[in-house]
């Protein structure tokens, strides 16, 4: 019935959903959109290593996302730079060194608009693999530091008077963005992940009552998004990742009026 390709970015995309959907809430809890946003950028540095020394592209976005994560821990340590510039800096600052690193590189092609926003036809078994191995590692470790991290989210002094270390947990969520970009990339592209992250949890945030049925909800809007973002991908020839966030835009409309409705029912 549907081409196997189809067949394997739906999967891929349900496994990505299941990932960012917890992720993503804690990305809305502690208002790191600009920080997804740095990552996401520095994936092209990453990309552009994976071609130039014939190496596996999620793992080497992977190293490299992480590696900015941790710079930028150590930065705000050291530097008395606010968040936002130092967030500025290493997005800009890598994206530049990755398109630098292109021009270098002339003498391979580059499927950019696919790197940039999704390409399912790119979508290969070892890319389930990965997606699905990797997703389960994420989640088994997000449970690990799920109780430093959400108090540390709530009241970070509390946290680390209880002697739940959020620094640690802190470190370990970044490295764990860094995860979820990396796997991500070929699904809905660089430009476009901390949209999968954080438009179906700021969705769930409109209609649940509960941290737990947010990242529920959130994970349903992911799952939503991702198939109704594919069948259109397909239906209208476009492009996997803008697909995917469009349709979570239209869930997230639909969520406002959720709320539109509550508080008509309240008056």
């Amino acid at each position: 019935m549907f081409d196997d390709f189809f067949i394997r970015a739906l999967f891929a995309g349900i496994g990505v959903a299941f990932v960012t959907g917890p992720l993503g809430c804690f990305v809305v809890w502690r208002r790191l959109s600009y920080f997804g946003d740095t990552l996401a950028h520095s994936a092209l540095l990453g990309v552009t290593m994976a071609y130039s020394f014939q190496f596996n592209i999620a793992i080497s976005v992977f190293i490299i996302s992480a590696a900015i994560a941790l710079i930028l821990i150590q930065l705000q340590k050291k530097t008395n730079l606010p968040g936002d510039a130092l967030l500025g800096l290493l997005a800009h600052s890598s994206l530049a060194v990755g398109l630098v690193v292109i021009g270098f590189l002339s003498f391979i092609r580059f499927d950019i608009m696919g790197l940039l926003f999704g390409d399912i036809l790119a979508v290969t078994v070892d890319d389930l693999l990965i997606i699905w191995i990797g997703g389960v590692i994420i989640l088994v470790v997000l449970k690990l530091i799920w109780k430093s991290l959400f108090a540390s989210t709530v009241n970070y002094e509390l946290a680390e008077a209880e002697g739940l270390n959020p620094d640690r947990a802190k470190a370990i969520f970044t490295i764990l963005m860094a995860a979820v970009i990396a796997i991500s990339i070929k699904m809905v592209g660089l430009l476009l992940i901390t949209g999968m992250l954080i438009i179906p949890a700021a969705m769930a945030r409109n209609v649940s009552t509960s941290p737990k049925q947010m990242v529920f909800y959130s994970i349903i809007g992911g799952l939503l998004s991702v198939i109704i973002g594919l069948f259109s991908s397909l239906e209208f020839n476009t492009s996997s990742g803008p697909s995917i966030i469009a349709a979570s835009l239209f869930l997230f409309i639909l969520s406002l009026l959720k709320i539109k409705q509550t508080a008509g029912l309240k008056n």
